[in-house]
C-alpha cells in the first residue's frame, strides 16, 4: 500500500482535468431531459475532476532523545538501562511529599550543544513548567518540562536523500527545528495479560529527556527517517545521547495530514512511539495513503492518536484527540529561571564550571556527520555515497580507516569490499559492526594477499566466506589449506582454456561471428573450473590468443 508514497517524496497522487461536454449540442423537445442528464454527468465529472487532483502529504515530528547522562534530571538517581524494577528510584522521583528538584547540569550542557549543532537559538533565560496529566507511571501528577520558554528555538537540521535506481543520487534536504525543551520522562507501565493487571516501573521516572519538534516540512516517511537518522548521528557525535532507538532513548512521534494543494490543511493524526528509523518510514507511508483512501471513499479523517503496528504493517488507533485536553500548565514554583551565560555575559571572576557558558560549549563541539563525511572523501579519494554508508553504521568508519592503515590498497578498493562484502554480511546476520568475526587486521591481511597477486578477487571471495565462520584461521592458513593461490604457470592455463572452449563449442562459434559478450561466459567457466584461482586479466589474453 505504502510503495507508491515510499517512491515519490512529494506525494503527488494522479493528476490532469476532464472535459464535460458542450451544452450547445442539446436539441429539440428532448432538451430539458438530456440537460438534466448533463447535469448528472457534469456532477459526477466534477467528483473524478477532484478525485484526480494530486494530494499532498504534510509530516511533522516530535522526538524525545534520552540525554546521556549518569543521573537523572531533577535527582541523583543513577540512570541504567534494564536495571531491576523499581531499584533506581529515589525519593524525588516517587513524588514523596516535601522532596524538591535540584537540576542536573550536565543534562543542561547537552541540550545546549545539541541546540548549537542544530543552529537553534539559544535562550540565555529559559522556564520551567509543569504539565499535568494523571497516569499510574506519573506519580506526581504532573511533568517538569518547558512549554513557555524553551531552552533552544529556530533551528534547522539539514539531511541526506538517496534516490536514484541504484541509490546513488544525493539530495539535501532541510527541515526548520521549532524548538528544543528539556523535560521529565516519565515511568513504565508493565501490562500483565494473564493475571489482568497493571505493574509500574519507575526506574525510568524522572529521566532527562531532550523533545525536538520538527516543522512540518516533510512530506513522506522516506524524508522523516532520513531526518531522524541524521538527528541520531549528531547526537550521538555530540555525546548528548546515546541515541539508541532499540532502547528506547530515541522515541519519534509523527504528525501526518493530507489535503489538496491550494486548499487548508486537512485533520492531523499523530502515530506515537515509533522506536526504529525504518518503522517510522513504514508508519508514515501507510498512514498518508491510508488518509486518502479515507477521503477519497467519502470518509473523514478523525483527530487522534494512532500507533504503528510492525508485525501487520498498519497504524491502528489508540484514543481520540477531539476534545482537547487541558494539561494546565503552570509555572513551576520549585525551580527558578534557567540562566544561562556568554562570553560577555558571564560576570568576572567565575570560572566556566560555576556558569554554563554558551560560547565555552561551542568551542567545544566536535565535528558533525556532514564535516566528518567531507573529511572521508578528501582524505581518501572515496565516493560521496559511500562516506554517507560508512558514517550511517555505527563503527564502520573506524573499521574501515583501520583497514586503510594496514592494507597496501587504495582506499577506493578498500571501501568496496567493505560495503559490499563485510557489511552485506553483517546485514545478513543481523550483526553489530563491533560483532563482526572478522576484524579490520583479518580483513587487510586478506586484501595484502590480493594486492600482492598472491590470490585472484573471487579466491578472496572464498577465504572471506571462511572466515566469516569465525574459526579463527588466517587468510594465509586459509588459502594454503585449500589451495587457492593463483595458477601462475600459463601452459597449465592454456590447457585448462583449450579444455573449456572444447566443452562450450556455441560460444567459440558466437565469438567468432563477432559477439564479444560470449567472451566473458568463458571466461567464467575458466574461473569455475579452476575454482578462482586464475587470473581472469590472464585468462582473457589467452582465450583470445586461442581464439584469433
Amino acid at each position: 500500500m505504502a510503495a507508491p508514497v515510499l517512491r515519490r517524496c512529494r506525494v503527488w497522487l494522479g493528476a490532469g482535468h476532464r472535459s464535460v461536454g458542450n451544452v450547445a449540442e442539446l436539441r429539440g423537445p428532448e432538451g430539458p431531459v438530456a440537460a438534466s442528464a448533463l447535469c448528472r454527468s457534469a456532477k459526477e465529472m466534477t467528483e473524478k475532476q477532484k478525485r484526480n487532483v494530486p494530494w499532498a502529504a504534510v509530516v511533522g515530528l516530535e522526538i524525545h532523545a534520552q540525554i546521556c547522562s549518569n543521573s537523572k534530571l531533577f535527582s541523583g538517581s543513577q540512570v541504567q538501562f534494564a536495571a531491576p524494577p523499581n531499584s533506581l528510584v529515589s525519593f524525588f522521583d516517587a513524588s514523596l511529599p516535601g522532596t524538591l528538584p535540584v537540576l542536573n547540569r550536565r543534562c543542561v550542557e547537552a541540550a545546549v550543544m545539541t541546540g548549537l549543532a542544530l543552529n537553534c537559538t539559544i535562550n540565555k533565560k529559559s522556564l520551567f513548567d509543569r504539565k499535568h496529566y494523571f497516569y499510574a507511571d506519573l506519580p506526581a501528577g504532573y511533568q517538569i518540562t518547558q512549554q513557555r520558554l524553551p531552552i533552544a528555538v529556530n533551528g534547522n537540521l539539514s539531511y541526506i536523500l538517496r534516490m536514484g535506481k541504484n541509490q546513488n543520487e544525493m539530495v539535501t534536504r532541510s527541515v526548520r527545528i521549532k524548538q528544543i525543551q528539556l523535560e521529565q520522562d516519565s515511568g513504565k507501565s508493565l501490562h500483565d495479560d494473564l493475571r489482568s493487571q497493571t505493574l509500574v516501573d519507575l526506574n525510568r521516572a524522572g529521566v532527562g529527556l531532550m523533545e525536538v519538534v520538527m516543522e512540518p516540512d516533510m512530506c513522506c516517511g522516506e524524508e522523516a527517517a532520513a531526518a531522524v537518522r541524521e538527528l541520531q548521528l549528531i547526537l550521538q557525535a555530540l555525546g548528548s545521547s546515546q541515541a539508541n532507538m532499540a532502547e528506547g532513548q530515541l522515541r519519534v512521534d509523527a504528525n501526518v495530514s493530507v489535503h489538496r494543494p491550494g486548499e487548508r490543511l486537512g485533520v492531523r493524526t499523530e502515530v506515537k512511539n515509533i522506536n526504529s528509523a525504518r518503522f517510522l518510514a513504514k508508519a508514515i507511508d501507510y498512514e498518508i495513503q491510508r488518509q486518502i483512501e479515507e477521503l477519497e471513499n467519502g470518509g473523514t479523517i478523525l483527530n487522534e492518536t494512532r500507533a504503528f503496528d510492525f508485525k501487520r504493517g498498519l497504524t491502528i488507533a489508540m484514543r481520540d484527540k477531539e476534545g482537547k485536553q487541558d494539561y494546565r500548565f503552570m509555572p513551576e514554583p520549585n525551580l527558578p529561571p534557567l540562566i544561562l551565560r556568554d562570553s560577555k555575559s558571564s560576570p568576572a571572576h567565575t570560572s566556566d564550571r560555576q556558569v554554563v557558558n554558551i560560547d565555552w560549549l561551542r568551542e567545544r563541539l566536535p565535528d558533525l556527520p556532514s564535516a566528518k563525511r567531507a573529511k572521508l572523501v578528501e582524505c581518501y579519494g572515496i565516493q560521496p555515497q559511500h562516506s554517507f554508508t560508512l558514517l550511517n553504521e555505527d563503527g564502520l568508519v573506524e573499521f574501515f580507516e583501520a583497514v586503510v592503515n594496514a592494507t597496501g590498497m587504495a582506499p577506493k578498493k578498500v571501501v568496496g569490499w567493505i560495503i559490499k562484502d563485510i557489511l552485506g554480511y553483517l546485514k545478513h546476520y543481523n550483526l553489530e559492526v563491533k560483532e563482526s568475526p572478522v576484524s579490520p587486521l583479518l580483513l587487510a591481511e586478506l586484501l595484502n594477499l590480493l594486492e600482492s597477486g598472491t590470490i585472484s578477487s573471487s579466491a578472496a571471495k572464498q577465504v572471506l566466506e571462511v572466515m566469516w565462520k569465525g574459526e579463527g584461521k588466517t587468510p594465509s592458513l586459509i588459502v594454503k589449506e585449500e589451495k587457492l593461490e593463483l595458477l601462475q604457470d600459463q601452459n597449465e592455463l592454456e590447457c585448462i582454456c583449450q579444455t573449456v572452449m572444447g566443452a562450450h563449442q556455441k560460444e567459440v562459434a558466437d565469438i567468432k561471428k563477432g559477439n564479444k559478450k560470449a567472451l566473458n561466459k568463458l571466461i567464467g567457466q575458466v574461473q569455475r573450473t579452476t575454482r578462482g584461482r586464475s587470473d581472469p586479466v590472464l585468462v582473457k589474453q589467452i582465450l583470445e590468443k586461442l581464439l584469433s
